[in-house]
């Protein structure tokens, strides 16, 4: 047993004290305060020491890792008594993170492939997510065997996801972000059957592996993509998950369609146009929020149907953004939106006419698929496939006029005395503004038609 796979399984061990919280009630959080006092006052040598250290402890003595690890949970802890947090999410948080950590050191001891590892958390952490939840429940309130499953499996992902992002030592943060998702799910109170929770893992779980496979999306690209899809499915259902599907493949074969000659171009995604999670994120986090939103909704006295026009109208404007970037990109004829000059190919806010006539097909697609999936009208269909076409041009218009330009330069004034360095309004940002508005062009044109027609 190698030691970062022992130091796991010390840390898998300390999580597992999570396990007496139903026990302790509010104290909960007292055995991780031990630990950490432990950890930072009182272990400085000797074999304890070197079971937990981190690389960078044994320069300064002092186990920080262990000690920012239990104040982390015992911070978490504390959210139960506080703010009633389900003792469920503060338990499935901490043995998601230790238990997947454990797997993930196991993983890496017997394979090179970073997607092994990245399984393995995912794998391990959703497993002991699912045990803590069923041992919690023999003695407190907790979510049936399913939704065990659904709750942990998110969590463990959002994990990964964390942990590709940033590293071990932000295992804090990582924690947390777990737990306010689940404190999210568990308050959201989702049905689900354990043969919906298998078919939804399943058919997530696949179209993440193909995607990886046929490299259209990179290790991170995959993780949010298929943390996504699953949150769709169990909150809104397969439907609106099909759609997804059908904008992430578009998107994916549009980006690999003349790869080279893109990038003689420089018009190329970078990693050979695998989509990482910031551009999977940019161009999806309005339809997440729109289902999640949806499955709120009852418990906010909002109209349902609006946010289905939210998510399909965000998902067109991407399909037509991307499909019209992707091929309008390989012609020599863009001309800038705001002065219909003629720019080299790959300009900032450059159209071409085969270019909208993509887009005007993928927000087409789109809209006519949202029929016998989210069960629209013709009218409501119309309406997507025009939200779409404006999500697409508002993103040529950003493009144009503040796409690569420094921040500070924009917004001088406002932001006059804050340290911004360099930093640029990116490609991400324009994606999501544009999917922002084509969903609020739907949502509005949904409400002025009037809902029920649609």
């Amino acid at each position: 047993m190698t030691w970062p796979l022992r130091r796991a399984g010390a840390f898998a061990f300390v999580g597992a004290l999570a396990l007496a919280a139903p026990l302790l009630g509010p104290a909960a959080a007292a055995p991780f305060v031990v630990v950490a006092a432990f950890a930072a006052f009182v272990v400085e040598d000797g074999p304890m020491f070197d079971l937990f250290a981190r690389p960078g402890d044994h320069e300064e003595q002092t186990l920080y890792g262990l000690a920012g690890f239990s104040l982390a949970a015992a911070g978490l802890a504390l959210f139960v008594p506080l703010f009633s947090m389900p003792t469920y999410v503060f338990v499935a948080s901490v043995l998601v993170l230790s238990g997947g950590n454990l797997a993930e050191a196991a993983a890496r001891q017997r394979f090179h492939e970073p997607i092994a590892a990245t399984a393995a958390f995912v794998f391990g952490g959703a497993l002991a997510g699912v045990v803590g939840q069923l041992v919690v429940g023999l003695t407190v309130p907790a979510p049936t065997p399913a939704l065990a499953v659904f709750f942990a499996a998110s969590a463990a992902l959002l994990g990964a996801l964390v942990r590709l992002a940033l590293f071990v030592r932000d295992d804090p943060l990582a924690l947390f972000s777990m737990g306010l998702l689940l404190w999210l799910l568990a308050a959201l109170e989702p049905t689900i059957t354990p043969i919906g929770i298998a078919l939804a893992l399943a058919v997530t779980a696949g179209f993440g592996a193909l995607a990886y496979a046929l490299d259209t999306a990179s290790i991170t690209g995959m993780v949010t993509g298929v943390l996504a899809g699953l949150l769709m499915v169990v909150l809104g259902g397969f439907g609106w998950f099909a759609l997804l599907i059908v904008f992430f493949g578009g998107g994916g074969l549009a980006g690999k369609f003349r790869y080279e000659q893109k990038r003689r171009r420089g018009l190329a995604e970078g990693n050979d146009g695998a989509r990482g999670s910031a551009n999977v994120l940019a161009n999806s986090a309005v339809a997440l929020g729109a289902v999640l939103a949806y499955a709120a909704s009852p418990m906010l006295s909002l109209e349902r149907s609006v946010f289905t026009f939210v998510f399909a109208g965000s998902l067109a404007g991407a399909m037509a953004d991307t499909l019209s970037s992707e091929l309008g990109g390989l012609f020599d004829t863009p001309r800038l939106i705001t002065t219909l000059e003629p720019v080299p190919p790959g300009t900032d806010g450059g159209v071409t006419w085969q270019g909208a006539v993509a887009g005007l097909f993928g927000a087409a697609l789109i809209a006519v698929l949202a029929v016998p999936v989210l069960a629209v009208s013709p009218t409501g269909a119309l309406a997507i496939a025009v939200a779409g076409v404006a999500g697409m041009v508002v993103d040529s218009l950003l493009g144009a006029l503040f796409e690569n330009r420094r921040v500070d330069e924009l917004f001088a004034g406002a932001l006059a005395g804050l340290a911004l360095g360099d930093r640029r309004i990116g490609n991400q940002t324009v994606n999501f503004l544009a999917t922002l508005t084509a969903a609020l062009v739907c949502a509005a044109l949904a409400a002025a038609i009037g809902l029920a027609a649609l």
